[in-house]
């Protein structure tokens, strides 16, 4: 599935956050009843080498990454950022990549102590981190698992080693069984990444990935359909032998079946997990809530009773450094005008398999969801989505069409 460009407003030359706090508190042109949950995300920008098809903010490790100048500016990113979200708890915390995985224990108790100092956190949060096969240590797992993370994302993608060396991955399949392993042993809560759709894969390898997945009984499961993203190799020198759309969707048809009878529950386009296992954070996101983003590229939504905001950090870890010593390392904010914001709440919401009730869209958009009759109207009439007072729901062929039903969104 290819991403949707979110449209909005040009961004504005940030202020400092203390400033803009004060002008986002100020009369506007939405009325929000009360504010989403917030949610904390963190990113760690380095991988030992940048995959083929990321188009993630992730940069190659020359040698050892700056571990300590990086946290530093992360706290002080974190500190610039309070007088925008104040007095608000956070709910789920993710530490995304790049490979959070190659941060030393140290460095990772360092820096959840940072976040316990500076925001309260939900008794029973969800402390998600990303680790890749490659980077796994059974004792500097433990020690992530003491310092604070309950919950872990392992990108496996797949465990055939000829599929692994096309997608340019640095481990090989007896490194990714060990590092489930290992995960099992350590935490109670954990996702398996995979692809499908590879380079050469038949159904009966994505068959075989998935049951050898499913084998070690993963509490969740989130399956990607490989995508030639633009801005990466593949989008420039496409992988020869990619499954056509038949083969395609037989594996979609497949995944399907498989996870139902495992009993996973498909809640989200790409994500199934066992009963009290779904994704927190990733639903937040998916339900429009709020989520502050820190470090190199991260994005922010931030919501006030009157305004939402979109914020993006300096990507490049140095420049990003050096802007958060100045005193702001956000490069780009803007509000999302209200002609953009029924879509951009769609765009998340009709990932929800099971969809939506209607009363979010107000509460969480400030805005009537009379404002999207119209393309409510032409979706239901196409048979790319059902509802009524209670639900909006993608029918079966909104979500094989997910794109075209997003789209339908847009403002003219």
């Amino acid at each position: 599935m290819i991403p949707i460009k979110v449209a909005g407003p040009a961004p504005s030359e940030p202020r400092s956050p203390a400033s803009a706090a004060l002008q986002y508190l100020q009369p506007g042109a939405l009325n929000l009843a009360a504010l989403p949950p917030l949610s904390l995300y963190i990113h760690w920008p380095w991988c030992v080498r940048k995959c083929p098809y990321c188009d993630f903010n992730s940069h190659e490790a020359k040698g050892e990454a700056p571990e300590q100048e990086y946290l530093d500016a992360v706290r002080l990113d974190l500190e610039q950022s309070l007088p925008l979200i104040w007095g608000r708890k956070i709910h789920t915390v993710f530490i995304g990549g790049g490979t959070p995985s190659l941060m030393s224990a140290a460095g990772l108790d360092r820096l959840l102590s940072d976040v316990r100092t500076l925001l309260p956190l939900d008794l029973d949060a969800e402390i998600t981190m990303e680790a890749n096969p490659g980077t796994f240590e059974a004792e500097r797992f433990k020690s992530y698992r003491d310092s604070g993370v309950n919950r872990l994302s392992i990108g496996i993608q797949s465990f055939n080693p000829a599929h692994l060396e096309a997608l340019g991955r640095i481990h090989d399949g007896d490194e990714a069984r060990r590092a489930v392993e290992i995960a099992q042993s350590t935490f109670d809560n954990f996702n398996l990444d995979l692809m499908y759709a590879l380079p050469g894969q038949t159904l009966e390898q994505a068959r075989l990935d998935l049951e050898t997945a499913l084998s070690f009984a993963p509490p969740h499961l989130s399956l990607y359909h490989l995508t030639m993203e633009p801005n990466t190799v593949f989008a420039k020198y496409p992988p020869a032998q990619l499954p056509d759309d038949d083969l395609s969707a037989d594996m979609q048809d497949m995944i399907a079946q498989a996870t139902a009878a495992a009993g996973y529950g498909h809640y989200e386009v790409s994500a199934y997990a066992r009963a009290g296992h779904r994704a927190r954070h990733n639903l937040n996101y998916w339900q429009f809530g709020d989520y502050l983003g820190i470090g190199a590229g991260a994005h922010s939504k931030i919501s006030f009773p009157h305004r939402i905001l979109r914020q993006a950090r300096y990507k490049q870890p140095g420049s990003f450094i050096e802007a958060a010593r100045r005193g702001n390392a956000v490069q780009e904010e803007h509000e999302i005008g209200r002609a953009d914001m029924g879509f951009e709440f769609m765009l998340n919401a009709l990932r929800l398999t099971g969809g939506f009730d209607p009363n979010l869209f107000g509460e969480r958009t400030g805005m009537s969801i009379s404002t999207i009759t119209r393309a409510l109207n032409e979706a239901e009439a196409r048979g790319l989505l059902v509802r009524d007072h209670k639900l909006i729901r993608p029918t079966e062929m909104g979500q094989r069409f997910l794109n075209d039903l997003q789209e339908m969104f847009l403002a003219e």
